[in-house]
């Protein structure tokens, strides 16, 4: 049976996402534990790297870096054998288009969700949860253009865009997310907060709450809320 899988709003690695990581932690059991930076890239990724390793030893978790900052590291087969073991695997935020980039259609993709559906925790936070969706939301024109555009993504969560920091100002991606007039579920998660799949459902959890947002209306849910009308990872 897959494991836990975690879609986090942002401000991760900080106090207020211990429900979640709680229960990733619990997931991972005695490990192997992994961190991938792919997100933070071009944006200091060994800062990353060590603030997860900061976060997750409090939490009773030691974590590694999985290398996966480039198609090349995401196609080695060293990084995929550690993949195939790994029990515990978290996408920091950062850049969502770098993210879809460089793990789409890799082998350490393919393996890590292999790990997933063994029982391993999986989790991303902002860019990392994007990425999850069918589509990732990224920059529309410009470097601060408030419009996004969809990017295909990963896919694990099927019919699904996910706008994280959205009490913030995700909630301002909403109308560029369903501006095509299909079935696309946009989904809003607030920072700290997150739509957890677990036991066969899923679950809001964290410091705020999540907002589904489809062609009939929106709803809001509360942290240790089930979420109706979100389709299974698959």
């Amino acid at each position: 049976m897959e494991g836990p899988l975690a879609l986090v709003g942002g401000d991760e690695l900080n106090p207020g996402n211990e429900p979640q990581d709680e229960l990733l932690v619990s997931a991972a059991g005695a490990g192997p534990a992994y961190v991938l930076a792919t997100a933070a890239a071009r944006q200091h990724p060994e800062l990353a790297v060590r603030n997860a390793q900061g976060w997750f030893g409090g939490l009773g978790l030691e974590v590694a870096e999985l290398p996966a900052r480039t198609r090349t590291q995401a196609k080695n087969p060293d990084n995929v054998a550690l993949a195939r073991s790994g029990r515990f695997f978290y996408l920091v935020g950062g850049d969502p288009g770098l993210t879809v980039d460089s793990l789409v259609d890799t082998p350490l993709w393919d393996a890590i969700v292999e790990s997933w559906r063994g029982g391993a925790a999986l989790a991303g936070s902002s860019a990392g949860a994007m990425a999850m969706g069918s589509w990732s939301l990224v920059r529309g024109r410009f470097k601060g253009d408030p419009q996004r555009r969809r990017k295909t993504a990963l896919a694990l969560v099927p019919g699904l865009a996910v706008a994280p920091h959205f009490e913030t100002f995700g909630h301002r991606w909403v109308d560029s997310a369903v501006s095509t007039g299909d079935e696309a579920v946009v989904l809003g998660i607030d920072e700290r907060s997150a739509a957890v799949w677990t036991g066969g459902a899923w679950r809001a959890m964290g410091a705020g709450g999540v907002t589904l947002i489809a062609r009939g209306g929106r709803r809001r849910f509360e942290s240790g809320e089930g979420i109706g009308g979100l389709r299974p990872p698959g």
